[in-house]
């Protein structure tokens, strides 16, 4: 993956690329109606709001947003609260939201997919990250906090 600009917000938009492809080419049943579209426009609207609610976080403790990056602070206040990973919550809640949307059977599997992926790919790096940076309190941190909800 050299070269590849390795962020969840691109894994993110390929899920999204990925979703509309299969509801376009290949729906099996387009199953879903007004009701799934509006549970979907929420769950879009609620997971960016807790990107941005999160990433307000970030700015306010200065300390890096990037998943590749060491930070500076471990941020267990607001949205960190109720999950170690509200940003990536709300990626997930935007993609549900849209497979909702899109209403075809085909992408109802992607979520779960893309939950996978930002766990291999992201969330477990940084937990080390978190431990090698500040022990036992990161170690509780995750003790006490759920790593999604």
């Amino acid at each position: 993956m050299k070269g590849f600009p390795d962020l969840p917000p691109i894994w993110f938009a390929g899920f999204c690329l990925a979703a509309w492809l299969l509801a376009r080419e290949l729906p099996l049943v387009l199953a879903f109606g007004p009701v799934f579209w509006g549970l979907g426009l929420v769950l879009i609207a609620g997971g960016a709001g807790l990107i941005v609610w999160s990433a307000l976080w970030f700015q306010a403790k200065r300390t890096t947003i990037e998943p590749h990056h060491a930070p500076r602070v471990l941020i267990t206040e607001g949205p960190f609260r109720f999950s170690r990973n509200p940003i990536y919550l709300g990626l997930v809640a935007m993609l549900t939201g849209y497979v909702l949307w899109l209403g075809a059977l085909s992408a109802a599997l992607l979520p779960g997919l893309f939950i996978s992926v930002l766990t291999l790919r992201f969330i477990q790096p940084e937990e080390e990250r978190l431990i090698e940076t500040f022990g036992l309190e990161a170690r509780r941190y995750m003790q006490t906090t759920g790593r999604w909800l």
